[in-house]
Parts: structure tokens; C-alpha cells; sequence
């Protein structure tokens, strides 16, 4: 018998909505843990509020919402906030009712930049990396630190003179502006649109673009990132960045652990900060020869590359790669929607906090 398309509309619905989403969807296992995680940060997120007063968005949606926008590409607030009205999986794993209303998306901006200021992101990236059933997973051992470029939200024709010394853009909306054949430099230029965003360059032949400077560092058992920061871009910045976060990571350790690298890490001053830390640098050696035809010479030596591990973390380190292409083809990092060091810097951590999760079911799947 044929099916009818006649549509009468409901005034009740008695589903709900945990029963709208498969026992086995992915999104499952992530909750779970990211619930668990949300709880153990509760002193932490009362510390930001005050006792009285108008509700906000509580916080714990707020970071539900934002792995959302990472794990399914939402490009802004406003989608965002559009999908959870009428997504039932979002508003699922958000924690609102299907009858709930949802936030403005200025507002849901406004309440999320609260979070910036007690570091959240990095907070929620630990907590995750404690839970119970992420910890095993973790190699206390053996890690790989490697940077990333991230575009700034700023223009090349915002990049002008400190002194105003040159020629400003045409008038109107997007105007011309020749700056071919003027040397600039990050020492008298800065972007009038995000100052702290730096003219950088990837390497010989590549374009200079305004961008940011993000760094991670990954154990090798599982790939899994376990410190995340981000900086202005400079030629300093990626070991610079590699001795803080081994800082942060284990503080004050004499434990006895593996750094791998790529060649532009080979400096003798960051291989002999490393060694004083108790790290062993399997860095790839930079001997390559120079334009001046001199052969460069490698502060790793035979006492590190001799060594089966060496080859092994040479391999691994590798992977890094895999959380920098997925935070920039899928979470959207190719180039930040956002302004200034300190709120890129939270998007950068938290979004490999969402790559984590992301990677979650699998590795919980093969356990």
C-alpha cells in the first residue's frame, strides 16, 4: 500500500532526544569523556562568575558548542548557533531540550571570550589528557614537537609603515595599494588590522603572509597531542616554543625522555638546552650544504643517531602533521577568524584538544 504525504503537525513530541541518537554514534564516546572533563573543571568555572547577577551561558555548553563547530566545520558563531536550533544531534550533545532557545550568536561570542582569561582551553586539554580512559593511551617517554603557520584575519594592504611614512591605500571599500618593490619589514611595519600578527615567511620561495606561529607537542605511542601554544611568528619562535612546553609538561622532571624534531630544530643552543633537561634530541641532523658552499655543521651526533629509537621517532614524529592538517582543513585553521595572540591562542589549544577527542572512539574501539 502506498504511503501518504499528507503532513498533520504535532503539538506534543514524546521522544526523547537521547533516543534519537544511535546507541553506537561516534559522538557517544566523545560526550561521555567531555562530561566527565566539564565536571572535574567545575571550581574552576565558578571562580569566573560572580554569586548574583543575570545567568550567562553556562560555561560547559559553551565548550560542548565549540567542539562542535570544530568536529563538523561550522564556519561561525552564527551557523553554529542556526545548526543547534534545528540539529537535534547538536542539541544533544550540547545539553539543551529539544523545546530550549538558543543563544544570539553575539552573545554566545561575548559569554565564550569570558573563558579566555583563566586559560580554559589549556585547562580543558589537560583534564582531558587525565581522564581515565585517555591516560593509557599516553607515552610518558617518547614525544615529537614540530610548528605550523597559521594565517592571520588581516590583509597585506593593513601591513603598513609604524611612521606613516607610506603610501596609504586608494579610497573606498578594498582599495588599491602597490606596495611591489618596497622593503618591508615586521621592525617598521605592523598590520593596522591585527598588529600582532607578523609578515612570515615559510621558507625560500614561499609567499610572506601576516600569520601566527602554532606549536604542538605529541607522545608517540598514539599520535595524541599533549601541549598546544601558540605565538608570533619569528625565526625563534619553534624552539623557543618546544622549551616552554616541556616546561609545562613535565615541570622541574629529571625523568629521562626523547624529543623528535625536524632539521630546523638542529641548533646548538636549543640541542644543549635539551640535553641540560634530561631530553634526548632525536632531531633530523641540518648538515645540508649552504649557498655559500659550506657544509653546515649538525649539533646531533653519532651518540644520538646511532641508536635504533633514533630512526624509529625520525618515522613517528611524522603524525604530528596529521593533527595540524586536521586542524586546518576540518576545524578551520587555515586561516583564524579571530584577532590578537591571546584569543588565537585559545582557539589553537582548544582545537587540539578537539583533535584529541576526535580520535577518541577509534582507540577506545581497538582497546
Amino acid at each position: 500500500m502506498r504511503g501518504t504525504d499528507e503532513r498533520s503537525g504535532s503539538l506534543f513530541s514524546f521522544v526523547d532526544l537521547e533516543q534519537r541518537v544511535p546507541a553506537k554514534h561516534p559522538l557517544r564516546a566523545i560526550k561521555a569523556i567531555v562530561d566527565d572533563v566539564l565536571g572535574s573543571l567545575d571550581v574552576e568555572f565558578s571562580r569566573l562568575y560572580e554569586g548574583t547577577g543575570r545567568q550567562s551561558i553556562a560555561p560547559e555548553r559553551l565548550l560542548r558548542a565549540s567542539l562542535l563547530q570544530a568536529f563538523y566545520s561550522v564556519r561561525s558563531e552564527r551557523q553554529l548557533m542556526e545548526q543547534i536550533d534545528y540539529n537535534l544531534l547538536f542539541r544533544w550533545f550540547v545539553g539543551l531540550g529539544i523545546d530550549d532557545p538558543v543563544w544570539d550568536h553575539s552573545t554566545f561570542s561575548k559569554n565564550r571570550d569570558r573563558l579566555l582569561d583563566a586559560d580554559v582551553a589549556a585547562k580543558f586539554l589537560e583534564a582531558t589528557l587525565r581522564h581515565p580512559k585517555v591516560k593509557r593511551f599516553l607515552s610518558n617517554d617518547h614525544f615529537s614537537v614540530d610548528g605550523t603557520l597559521v594565517e592571520a584575519w588581516a590583509s597585506l594592504k593593513s601591513f603598513r609603515a609604524k611612521d606613516g611614512s607610506d603610501e596609504p591605500p586608494a579610497p573606498g571599500r578594498n582599495g588599491e595599494r602597490d606596495f611591489h618593490g618596497e622593503k618591508r619589514a615586521n621592525d617598521t611595519h605592523e598590520s593596522t588590522t591585527d598588529p600582532d600578527a607578523k609578515l612570515y615567511r615559510k621558507g625560500n620561495g614561499q609567499p610572506a603572509k601576516l600569520c601566527f606561529m602554532g606549536h604542538a607537542l605529541m607522545e608517540n605511542r598514539n599520535g595524541l597531542v599533549v601541549q598546544a601554544h601558540l605565538c608570533p611568528a619569528s625565526g625563534t619562535a619553534e624552539r623557543e616554543a618546544a622549551i616552554r612546553m616541556l616546561d609545562r609538561h613535565a615541570p622541574g622532571s629529571t625523568r629521562r625522555i626523547t624529543l623528535a624534531a625536524d632539521k630546523g630544530y638542529d641548533a646548538a643552543s636549543f640541542v644543549g638546552e635539551l640535553r641540560r633537561m634530561a631530553v634526548t634530541p632525536h632531531i633530523a641532523r641540518n648538515d645540508a650544504v649552504t649557498k655559500t658552499g659550506k657544509r653546515r655543521r649538525s649539533a646531533v651526533d653519532a651518540r644520538t643517531t646511532r641508536h635504533e629509537g633514533y630512526a624509529v621517532s625520525q618515522r613517528v614524529r611524522k603524525r604530528i602533521e596529521e593533527a595540524f592538517g586536521w586542524a586546518k582543513t576540518v576545524a578551520g585553521l587555515a586561516k583564524t577568524k579571530l584577532r590578537g595572540t591571546a584569543r588565537n591562542a585559545y582557539r589553537f589549544t582548544f582545537t587540539m584538544a578537539a583533535y584529541n577527542l576526535i580520535r577518541l572512539p577509534r582507540l577506545l574501539a581497538a582497546a
